[in-house]
């Protein structure tokens, strides 16, 4: 006989969202079960964040020993030991991992059990020989590599995010398709890295980036040796002779890559499709569960939060969902998802970071907005510390309210949040004008950028002046 549990709230997924939930809910003394079918930590500490940026991390030290001469050093070509780069990444993964285990969970108070989950009614999940019958359930399941649809791919062997870092060998020549911003970063990493890499993409890359920062990064890239084919059709995948073989199409016709590995990098699924869903009355569809601005679903018992719930897949995007959610459950206060102060990072060389509106977005919900563009070359910063090509570029609004930002730059990600700070306060530039940045910083052309704008209404002002002086003493 199934045992019945009966906690305050059950949390679905082992992941950065569902964790933040029961880590949250149980330090105030909530009763939680949390069920989580794999591994602890979800796609970011195993197979996502974690350890792609270890991966980015020592690109980043290769490239700066290859381009050390421009310093006055002796440059040379880095010597890749990948075994040993593939034991850091685990060593990282198993450095953090202690903090999301079930044995950290356990100990807070939270009884975490190892199994599926699946809705057996509207308010009842079965995991395991468990029913759990909970005043509220939390859906946090996370999402997974979507496979793209192109003939003959089921038969040739291809990596996603979850096995790329099982390599223990450089690829000789990696083929990726897609030019998000997974695609991009494993691209311009294992270019670092020495290997050939040949990115594909059916639209334009880095298309959710705002087009005059994703034009930055790919220049970038490509002056590293990265190949890429934008708007190209793949019509056949097959091996031959051990080689992955692509036929393509584009608009200069067809032609066909070959490589030694192939990287699927082409979005996210998210995963719901066994949780029974239908049974407890929730509404979802292929891009995730169906919410309100308030993460409930249609079952007012359940919420879905994260990649579950569709929209920016970030992990603090989970964090941020979190929060609202259990200002909802635990303290029934409203609360409304604001994805305009998110920020959204793609960790390439340079970095591209926005948050807000983009110009695009601005100008279609509000006609009339002011851009302000400042080349990252006006700093001194970017001068001693040999960056050639960045911009930080400012969307303004009605009495100069900041309705977004975007950078790109080395290190954007980190720049990028005292704006997201601004964006969601509603500031406007007068308030950020009147702040000091460190010298010699490159978040010092944040503050360049502000007076910039003030600059000609300076120059006019004094202009008014004089004339007016004229005019009284001429």
């Amino acid at each position: 006989m199934a045992k019945v549990i009966n906690p305050d709230i059950c949390v679905i997924g082992g992941g950065a969202a569902g964790l933040s939930v029961a880590a949250g809910a149980v330090a105030f003394g909530v009763p939680v079960v949390l069920i989580e079918r794999g591994s602890m930590g979800g796609d970011c500490l195993n197979h996502g964040c974690v350890p792609s940026k270890t991966l980015i991390a020592a690109a980043r030290h290769a490239q700066a020993i290859r381009t050390a001469g421009r310093f006055g050093l002796t440059a040379s070509e880095p010597v890749v030991d990948y075994e040993r780069l593939h034991a850091r990444i685990h060593e990282v993964i198993a450095g953090i991992a202690p903090h999301d285990s079930v044995e950290r969970f356990t100990g807070l108070g939270v009884e975490v059990l190892q199994s599926s989950a699946r809705f057996v009614d509207e308010n009842t999940v079965a995991a395991g020989d468990h029913l759990i019958r909970a005043r509220r359930f939390v859906i946090a399941t996370g999402s997974s590599p979507a496979i793209p649809d192109i003939p003959g791919l089921d038969k040739v062997p291809f990596l996603t995010n979850e096995t790329l870092f099982d390599l223990t060998r450089l690829p000789a020549h990696l083929l990726i398709v897609g030019a998000g911003p997974v695609g991009i970063e494993m691209a311009q990493a294992y270019r670092r890295l020495g290997a050939e890499v040949t990115v594909i993409e059916s639209r334009r890359a880095l298309s959710g980036a705002d087009p005059e920062l994703a034009s930055i990064a790919i220049a970038a890239l490509r002056a590293e040796g990265v190949v890429l084919h934008e708007a190209t059709t793949i019509l056949e995948a097959v091996q031959s002779g051990g080689r992955i073989v692509l036929r393509c199409e584009n608009g200069s016709g067809a032609f066909q890559l070959e490589g030694s590995d192939l990287l699927i990098a082409a979005g996210r699924r998210p995963n719901h499709a066994s949780l029974g869903l239908s049974a407890a009355g929730i509404d979802h569809g292929a891009k995730g569960i169906e919410v309100g601005s308030n993460l409930r679903t249609s079952n007012r018992r359940v919420y879905a939060i994260g990649d579950a719930a569709g929209g920016l897949q970030f992990t603090h995007v989970a964090s941020y969902h979190a929060r609202l959610v259990l200002q909802q459950i635990l303290f029934r206060l409203p609360a409304r998802e604001h994805r305009a102060i998110v920020p959204k990072v793609t960790y390439s060389d340079p970095e591209i970071a926005e948050v807000g509106w983009s110009e695009a977005e601005a100008r279609d919900k509000c006609g009339a907005v002011e851009i302000i563009r400042t080349d990252l070359a006006l700093s001194d910063r970017a001068r001693t510390d040999g960056v050639e090509a960045g911009l930080v570029k400012i969307v303004v609004g009605r009495r100069g309210r900041i309705l977004g930002v975007g950078i790109a730059a080395p290190g954007a990600g980190e720049l990028i949040s005292m704006w997201s700070l601004v964006v969601a306060n509603g500031m406007t530039l007068k308030q950020v004008r009147g702040y000091v940045a460190p010298y010699p910083t490159l978040s010092e052309i944040g503050k360049q950028a502000v007076i910039s704008y003030y600059a000609p209404l300076a120059k006019n002002a004094v202009v008014r002046s004089a004339i007016r002086a004229l005019r009284v003493f001429g």
